[in-house]
């Protein structure tokens, strides 16, 4: 297979390109591609006006940069995102990515950026020429939904739980200048936020052919618009954040529901747990254990700093301090902490 690539450089910074990808350009011939490169670099630079082109070329696959993963079952593809809060060092790339192959392909997470969806897309094409008919996003934090409108170029519906879109144009604007200046504005060129095709407001499968995927929208937890991707096939359970290992938990939505959701075993239990972040566990305790030890932690800790009094900018500390016996094995403890003490204590203090 051929695939069209634009050197894209930013208006404001002439100096500044980066290589994109357009999956619309895809042919299986390099005469093809190259007889259909023009009109579609042209139109995709229409829809990025931020960003200039020149040299649109057409490569083979082996050619592109790809991201690294693991088939951690039959069809089923996940890569690990680096164990840190975003920055320039890892270009924002720390969400687990994954894709499960049938008749055709469904991708669950997009990514940080558009660079690394690209990259994604790359490695998925590596592997198999089978379309990619869905992604799917497990929640609406920009580390897993940014590089969405690579999929949606390449033809893929977009499905997300149905509080999704609201959330996201809610902090949209807020993203699209802040995510650049942690990561750069290099490894962000040609990012934007894509619109979802398809809500989800209670469970449902979504078919890929030969194999089933059942998605679960989760009552507020981590976020407010939680959903779960369980593959029938292999039992491999998709949790998004709800489950995190070895990079701090962060709380964006209830701790009380997401206490919930973790005391919760699913019946019969998965085979598989691939989390939003960290490795893949084998067995349901695994994965889910030490995010529950950790908000058990901080839901006592927090009412105990509510409980003597302590006013927000006081009780802050304190949460962090009290809860330090935990820090172990957590990436990024006190700053995620801090931050998730200030959200728990808002939740609490009116319990």
């Amino acid at each position: 297979m051929f695939h069209l690539v634009l050197a894209a450089c930013l208006a404001a910074q002439p100096a500044t390109c980066q290589p994109r990808l357009l999956p619309a350009g895809d042919a299986a011939t390099r005469q093809e591609c190259e007889e259909r490169a023009a009109p579609i670099a042209r139109d995709w630079l229409a829809r990025h006006p931020e960003l200039t082109g020149e040299g649109p070329r057409c490569v083979e696959t082996a050619e592109l940069p790809a991201l690294s993963v693991q088939e951690v079952a039959a069809g089923v593809h996940v890569h690990q995102g680096a164990m840190a809060q975003i920055s320039r060092q890892n270009r924002g790339r720390i969400a687990n990515l994954s894709f499960v192959v049938g008749d055709t392909v469904a991708v669950i997470d997009a990514g940080g950026s558009r660079a690394e969806a690209e990259a994604l897309y790359a490695t998925i094409r590596g592997i198999t020429d089978k379309p990619v008919s869905h992604l799917i996003l497990t929640h609406m934090h920009p580390d897993h939904i940014l590089g969405a409108e690579v999929f949606s170029e390449a033809g893929a519906t977009i499905v997300a739980d149905a509080r999704l879109p609201e959330a996201v144009a809610r902090r949209a604007e807020s993203w699209m200048l802040s995510t650049p200046r942690q990561i750069g504005e290099d490894a962000f060129a040609g990012t934007r936020i894509a619109g979802v095709d398809q809500t989800v407001a209670a469970p449902q499968v979504l078919s890929l052919g030969d194999r089933q995927l059942r998605l679960t929208p989760v009552p507020p937890a981590h976020t407010g618009s939680d959903m779960t991707v369980l593959d029938e096939e292999t039992a491999t359970l998709f949790t998004g954040d709800l489950v995190f290992l070895g990079l701090t938990p962060s709380l964006d939505g209830s701790l009380a529901g997401w206490l919930d959701w973790t005391g919760r075993k699913p019946d019969p239990e998965p085979a598989l747990i691939v989390p939003g972040h960290g490795p893949v566990a084998e067995s349901w305790d695994e994965a889910v254990t030490p995010t529950r030890q950790y908000l058990t932690a901080l839901r006592d800790a927090t009412r105990e700093a509510i409980g003597a009094g302590l006013p927000l900018s006081r009780a802050i500390p304190a949460i962090v301090a009290a809860m330090m016996p935990v820090s172990e094995g957590w990436a990024d403890f006190r700053d995620t902490t801090a931050r998730n003490a200030a959200a728990a204590y808002a939740e609490l203090e009116w319990e």
